[in-house]
């Protein structure tokens, strides 16, 4: 079985696939695309069993921070910075949470914070690596 703990750490962006095609899909506007692409985000999680506090530190000093347990809804911001409510799952491993017009999994698969968000049929992969 997999430890509860798997997620906690600290993962640095390292590499994504369909960037530009699936930030286009989802509507996110010019600027916010520009400053997103190749962006060196540092993902910050804490789990503690189901309940997870999940970070986003941008260069120059923005955050975005999602708290939820594994199975109750809870209020979410996306990538544009639209709140929302939604209730993420765990399968296989995964989180799987349904944001407004995208699914996205995460997992750690050899020690790297993969991040996958789909929408209309346009797959995003986004690798993080740990580094804390």
């Amino acid at each position: 079985p997999k430890g509860t703990m798997a997620f906690t750490g600290k993962y640095e962006f390292e590499g994504d696939e369909n960037y530009d095609a699936f930030v286009q899909k989802i509507g996110l506007p010019s600027d916010k695309i520009e400053m997103g692409r190749n962006c060196k985000i540092v993902t910050e999680v804490v789990q503690n069993g189901n309940d997870f506090t999940w970070t986003q530190h941008f260069p120059g000093g923005r955050t975005t921070t999602n708290s939820f347990t594994v199975g109750k809804e809870a209020d979410m911001e996306t990538m544009g910075g639209k709140k929302f409510k939604a209730t993420v799952k765990m399968e296989n491993g995964k989180l799987v949470a349904e944001f407004p017009n995208y699914c996205h999994t995460a997992e750690i698969s050899g020690g790297k914070l993969v991040e996958i968000s789909t929408s209309s049929g346009v797959v995003y992969k986004r690798t993080s690596k740990k580094i804390a």
